[in-house]
């Protein structure tokens, strides 16, 4: 699975019917009791294994099945070396053991599902839900409407507020998704523009309410919320962007007597305050759970009938291939935690880009029409499945080095040998990271042979140069341009 927080759920159900016999992994786990489950795992006193990206090691005696839910999620991408991908792995330790495997998935990534036009995958389809339940009721709320009729920059649309309502009333659960972590996402001076940004990393730092600081969500660097803008010393400092944390302080003052959990990387540190959390939201002791995209897959609770998405296109303008194929999977999960139970659900998603095709065909829940409308732009622009594609980073601590350093290896480069396309040099998305200058290439190319002999190629060079152990990252089939 992707995430630890559906471990407790999975594991629970196959406890149930193995009992004994299921070993888990996970990086909640401490070193001792990770070792203790890998000998039950090694001696073959266990035989099935519920776990994590790195579950997919597990020293599994026989093994016969692999099956990798939400195959398309994010999580299965290691982002430090080795930068493997839980899912991939998977398919390539099944095939040397000549075992099965299954990709679960509701909005499979294109890769995967390309790969079954290609005849190398199987397409197993489920058409409808379990007993025959009707899908949830999506409708797209225009948050630019909202603002002409009410006048107001409000969080929750006049439509959301009420169906809260309404689901308090009834005693039925709801869900509130906001896939941005904190507070507020940058703290600027009204008098000079000045956004506070982290010392280490060109990134704003998002304001933490609950812990009265600014955090950065890369290098983990805080320092407090100044009283005057350090660039000025105004004291007109304002708190812009929208978290998590301020969503669920809104959701309080609308709603005072409500039961409100919150589930995101800042309200849980370790495995038990995970399943805590999702165990009394499932018994019905909270009445809201709010929370980034952890929230979003895989929960079954039934008692929920209501998901409000905030800001449904808010990862529509990162700068990445992938952006749209992401925001339509979010938005899809999240529309599937609806109506579970026996009363059909509903899912608001309020929305400034209601025409836009990933939100228009999530709320369809219409995975084939995406994935055409995806393909055909992934085709045109030569992006995978149809090219297999690297992102080469070149750092440094100081500035200087890693241009020279990225304008030598840029030399090599130019002309592109045949069958290959390399954009760059140019500066990151995050051009200083951790302390850390950072250039970037982007390597497509038509075949993974020609493509590998390249990347050995830029490894040489590197060596050869006696560049620094982590001046050179080389990262097949990114999942994020960052």
């Amino acid at each position: 699975m992707p995430e630890i927080a559906l471990t407790p759920a999975m594991a629970g159900q196959f406890f149930g019917r193995f009992g004994d016999r299921v070993a888990i992994l996970h990086s909640a786990f401490t070193d001792v009791e990770r070792s203790e489950q890998w000998r039950r795992i090694r001696s073959g006193a266990a035989s099935v294994v519920v776990g994590t990206r790195s579950g997919v090691f597990a020293p599994v005696r026989n093994l016969g099945l692999i099956v990798v839910d939400e195959e398309h999620d994010g999580s299965y991408k290691q982002e430090e070396n080795p930068r493997y991908n839980g899912r991939d792995v998977a398919v390539v330790r099944a095939q040397a053991a000549k075992a099965c495997v299954i990709l679960g998935s509701a909005t499979p990534s294109l890769e995967s599902r390309y790969n079954v036009e290609r005849n190398k995958y199987t397409l197993l389809d489920l058409p409808g839900r379990i007993e025959e339940r009707p899908m949830p009721t999506v409708e797209l709320i225009d948050m630019r409407v909202e603002f002409l009729e009410t006048r107001k920059q409000a969080t929750f649309s006049r439509k959301l507020l009420e169906a809260i309502g309404l689901r308090l009333e009834n005693g039925e659960q709801t869900i509130v998704l906001l896939n941005r972590r904190g507070f507020s996402s940058f703290v600027a001076c009204r008098a000079c523009g000045e956004r506070v940004q982290c010392i280490n990393c060109s990134l704003t730092l998002t304001y933490h309410k609950r812990d009265r600081r600014l955090l950065c969500h890369y290098c983990g660097y805080a320092e407090k919320v100044p009283s005057v803008c350090p660039k000025c010393s105004s004291e007109h400092i304002y708190f812009l962007g929208l978290g998590s944390e301020r969503v669920e302080e809104e959701l309080h003052q609308a709603f005072p007597t409500a039961r409100i959990a919150r589930l995101d990387r800042d309200t849980v540190t370790g495995k038990r305050q995970y399943e805590t959390i999702l165990q009394d939201f499932r018994e019905g002791n909270y009445d809201l759970l709010v929370g980034t995209q952890m929230i979003a897959k895989g929960h079954d609770i039934p008692n929920v009938t209501l998901v409000g998405v905030v800001s449904a296109d808010i990862g529509l303008g990162m700068p990445d291939f992938r952006a749209a194929e992401r925001t339509f999977q979010l938005l899809t999960q999240v529309a599937g935690r609806a109506g579970r139970g026996n009363v059909p659900g509903i899912v608001l998603v309020q929305t400034i880009n209601p025409d836009h095709y990933a939100v228009r065909m999530a709320a369809a829940q219409d995975y084939q029409a995406f994935y055409e409308k995806e393909l055909t732009f992934r085709r045109m622009m030569h992006y995978p499945p149809f090219t297999a594609m690297a992102n080469i980073l070149v750092r440094s601590e100081k500035k200087e080095m890693a241009m020279r350093m990225s304008a030598d290896l840029g030399m090599i480069l130019t002309p592109a040998p045949e069958k290959l396309k390399v954009m760059g040099p140019a500066e990151a998305p995050v051009p200083r990271l951790k302390n850390e200058y950072r250039y970037q290439f982007l390597i497509k190319a038509a075949s993974r042979k020609t493509l590998n002999e390249l990347l050995q190629r830029i490894r040489s060079f590197a060596l050869d140069r006696k560049w620094g152990a982590t001046a050179l990252v080389i990262d097949v089939d990114p999942l994020t341009l960052m």
